[in-house]
């Protein structure tokens, strides 16, 4: 057996996103996610921090904006880090956190507004990336 085709069954490495360290000082630092994104409008972490934020406020339309911009930066640093669309993304690797935290609000959002397939391509895709990542964001 070729080491190729053991690869192949193995699947795709994990992707880890690199760290947002100006992000993440800027959030321990007590600054407002909606003030850090105009600086760092790629961050999927903060589009999930204001997707979370207006879902706590009943605001669901705002969540579902908010999420469906992290998701799809999110996707952008995904590919730009090797992803091919299929693999893991572990919730142990704190930067790839950001984007799995957007993918379960999109998801979430996704439901309460009535959409049909959405939240379960994303509750699929939210598990294939990692299985442990929902529970994780639950607690």
């Amino acid at each position: 057996m070729s080491d190729e085709f053991r690869k192949n069954l193995l699947g795709p490495e994990p992707t880890l996103l690199p760290a947002e360290t100006e992000v993440t000082a800027g959030l321990e630092a007590g600054h407002e996610a909606l003030d850090l994104v105009e600086k760092h409008p790629t961050s999927s972490l903060l589009w999930a921090v204001l997707a979370e934020e207006a879902w706590k406020e009943g605001r669901t339309i705002d969540s579902y904006a908010y999420a469906r911009v992290g998701y799809h930066r999110g996707l952008d640093a995904l590919r730009r880090n090797g992803w091919r669309g299929a693999g893991p993304i572990p919730w142990e690797h704190e930067p790839n956190r950001g984007f799995l935290r957007a993918l379960y609000s999109l998801g979430r959002a996704s439901a309460a507004i009535g959409e049909a397939e959405e939240p379960e391509r994303i509750a699929k895709f939210l598990n294939e990336s990692d299985p442990t990542a929902k529970a994780a964001i639950e607690a």
